[in-house]
């Protein structure tokens, strides 16, 4: 993937608190969608109050909003659904393959989106890890952010360059550990890798044969057991990974980086998140019509909106996520580009990001069957 570096573009930034006045974003050809309602099925601090109050005001249509707390959550409804009952989506970007295959989604007619709005590198290898079916594109980038390590730098004094996931299974910190089962075998399989305890191609011979995941997933998901002792708390959700430090007593953990940004923004300046010297994992999340929308103008009328830069900012301010809007860096207070150099200290940081690859049946299955391993072990 083309290194996306938002480090080169926080440059001449206005830092921000307040609240940004609605942008101008409908051209003459969106009158058809400037009114009428629109259907979002969302991520739960996706669309906030503040974003919903902007696009309303700024097109004359209503939003009607849904929020799910996984991928899966959001696949399994809109499959049970044959397509229909939401206008909007935001799978990740790995997840596409798992709608194509039940033609879940419209394809985008990008002479209605501005494409322009979106960063074009991001844009581009967006191609590459799934937004793209047999040469027609489906999905939209919107946000893009990492998973890696939450930990309280009271309790353990960790230097960002010698953090590892190795850290995670220290003898010392029995019950001390938040993880998410999906996630953390994969982030084994890279750090064991490392170690050259379990080849893998840095967790890559996941993704080549149902046979090499298998062997991957089986060598990790026994490591973890005979470790898992050190595991406190289970995640699965941005509200259950925040209860695993403020409430089960955990000091480490791999989180999404709005657990830790959020929690040394709001909580204390002892949580810190950065990169593991391994790389963290980085996920890119997108926007996509449902093939059974009813509101389809209006859709497009909701993505364009929310790849307006004012609006990519208030979204980075909102969840601690970095927007794909071009020119959102203008609108980041100055939290969340003090967020963002803790969790990217250095170039090298941005530069060795493990990517999500496009998902294949055979991965989510297995990963699917050693995670209930791992979590009934």
């Amino acid at each position: 993937m083309t290194t996306v570096n938002r480090r080169s573009m926080l440059k001449a930034t206005a830092a921000t608190g307040a609240v940004l006045a609605a942008p101008a974003i409908l051209r003459a050809s969106d009158a058809l969608a400037s009114s009428g309602t629109v259907n979002v099925f969302a991520w739960g601090d996706y669309v906030q109050d503040n974003i919903k109050e902007a696009f309303e005001k700024a097109t004359g249509i209503t939003m009607n909003l849904s929020t799910y707390g996984s991928n899966d959550e959001a696949e399994n409804k809109l499959r049970a659904a044959g397509g229909k009952g939401f206008d909007v989506v935001f799978p990740s970007v790995d997840t596409g393959p798992n709608y194509y295959k039940d033609n879940l989604l419209a394809e985008i007619d990008e002479n209605k989106l501005e494409v322009n709005r979106v960063i074009p590198s991001i844009y581009r290898a967006s191609i590459s890890l799934g937004a793209t079916n047999r040469g027609k594109r489906y999905l939209v980038p919107c946000d893009w952010g990492t998973e890696a390590i939450t930990w309280n730098n009271e309790v353990l004094p960790i230097e960002s360059a010698a953090l590892s996931y190795g850290d995670l299974w220290r003898e010392d910190l029995v019950g001390k550990v938040a993880v998410r089962q999906k996630s953390v075998l994969v982030s084994l399989a890279i750090y064991l890798d490392a170690t050259g305890e379990v080849k893998s191609d840095r967790a890559m011979d996941l993704y080549k044969s149902a046979d090499e995941c298998k062997r991957v997933f089986e060598a990790v998901t026994d490591w973890a057991i005979k470790h898992k002792k050190n595991i406190g708390a289970f995640w699965n959700n941005a509200t259950e990974a925040t209860a695993a430090f403020t409430d089960a007593g955990c000091v480490i953990g791999q989180t999404w980086d709005t657990t830790g940004l959020l929690l040394n923004r709001d909580n204390s300046p002892k949580w810190q998140y950065s990169m593991p010297k391994e790389g963290g994992l980085a996920w890119l999340d997108t926007m996509a019509i449902p093939s059974g929308a009813e509101n389809v103008e209006q859709a497009y009328a909701f993505i364009n909106f929310m790849l307006s830069p004012e609006t990519g900012g208030m979204f980075a301010n909102n969840t601690g996520y970095n927007s794909a809007a071009v020119g959102a860096e203008n609108f980041l207070n100055e939290a969340q580009k003090k967020g963002f150099a803790m969790a990217y200290p250095t170039q090298e940081a941005i530069d060795n990001l493990w990517w999500w690859p496009a998902q294949t049946d055979f991965f989510a299955s297995l990963r699917s069957e050693y995670s209930e391993k791992l979590t009934n072990a």
